[in-house]
């Protein structure tokens, strides 16, 4: 028996292995979105009870991250501008109101410090110890060595103790998912298959993987006297086939691959439609943000698009970038279509990020159904 299944007995949750305890919770929302998919117009009218509500928001790892303690090596020597020295002023003001944290931390800060929450989206360059340099590689935390193993185990400790659940891995450390360097390409999905692994071991139930690809997708010309854009279907073919690999290996892990709406080719809602639908599998969907889109037009429109193709994660975001972004219309898009899975709650909007955090997490929560 190792120390996640001793403390599922210790709780008093006996007969549960490390599965069932870390899956049990996902269970609830699975039923809420059958009984949801039952009610009429009209009972839709009437919203759940708040602490049904916020059983579906999940803090964001991300959002915080300026509160996370970093490793000292890598950092950026490179003299700062005033702007830059006003910033980091400012965040070490935070850092003293809220606590330095580390993402052991984040299960029992995440509890104390957004009422009700017991859901976590975590962020992959905040894995870690960041006193033991065994556990990273160039590319950062590597989830395959030793030492980074034991360290989810104490991480998976944490939520077990806790009761805060981490559901969802936005990932980053993935890359060249649809590029022409096969070698690259290969890589990209050996680093997705190692950290499929980690979330099964964290109990994770779903992970973005970034498709990659120009950060600026290729666009149609003319050459041929009318509009076709036939530099982008390479791109499209080898992320399809990247993904199907993903999928297959989520499957046999338990733990689905999403793609979010985050630059290059995944920037166009289509885009990223055409791969899950050419990938057909119920471990590949979506993982809409709010924000991250190329125009305002996409904000709710995009969301439409792509928000029958998810069940697991939506980011909710509120961002300098789209400072007038209509929270409400979102989670209505969101409500519109049934949606039952988690709501993250990234705020990069400036200013105290915790603050802002909370007042996006009252605007969502009110928004819901």
């Amino acid at each position: 028996m190792d120390r996640i299944e001793e403390q599922v007995m210790e709780l008093g949750f006996s007969g549960m292995g490390r599965r069932d305890f870390l899956k049990s919770a996902g269970k609830g929302i699975a039923l809420t979105a059958a009984t949801g998919a039952l009610l009429s117009a009209s009972q839709k009218a009437y919203a759940r009870p708040r602490d049904e509500r916020i059983k579906q928001i999940a803090s964001n790892s991300y959002a915080v991250n300026s509160l996370f303690k970093r490793r000292s090596r890598g950092l950026s020597t490179r003299p700062m501008s005033d702007a830059q020295k006003a910033r980091m002023q400012e965040l070490e003001e935070f850092k003293k109101k809220y606590g330095e944290i580390t993402m052991l931390d984040f299960p029992q800060w995440t509890k104390d410090t957004y009422p009700g929450v017991t859901k976590m989206d975590l962020w992959d360059p905040l894995f870690g110890d960041i006193d033991d340099e065994s556990q990273f590689t160039n590319r950062g935390f590597d989830p395959s060595l030793p030492s980074s193993k034991r360290y989810l185990d104490k991480l998976a400790d944490k939520i077990v103790t806790t009761g805060v659940m981490a559901k969802h891995i936005s990932n980053n450390a993935p890359r060249s998912i649809c590029e022409e360097d096969e070698e690259a390409r290969k890589e990209g999905i050996r680093v997705a298959k190692i950290w499929l692994d980690a979330a099964k071991q964290i109990g994770v139930q779903s992970m973005r993987v970034n498709t990659g690809g120009p950060r600026i997708a290729p666009s149609a010309d003319t050459k041929e006297g009318y509009s076709r854009n036939r530099e982008i279907v390479p791109y499209l073919k080898r992320a399809i086939e990247s993904f199907k690999e993903m999928a297959d290996y989520g499957e046999k892990v338990g733990v689905k691959v999403t793609i979010e709406n985050h630059w290059g080719i995944a920037a166009h809602p289509m885009n990223v439609r055409i791969i899950v639908n050419e990938v057909n599998s119920p471990y590949c969907e979506t993982s809409p943000d709010f924000c991250n889109w190329e125009h305002e037009y996409m904000l709710y429109h995009g969301l439409e698009a792509l928000i029958p193709l998810a069940s697991s994660m939506v980011h909710a975001k509120r961002w300098t970038r789209f400072p007038d972004v209509d929270i409400a219309r979102c989670v209505h898009i969101l409500n519109n279509a049934n949606y039952h899975g988690y709501i993250s709650l990234e705020y990069e909007a400036g200013g105290d990020v915790v603050a802002g955090t909370l007042k996006l997490m009252e605007d969502v929560v009110a928004a819901l159904i």
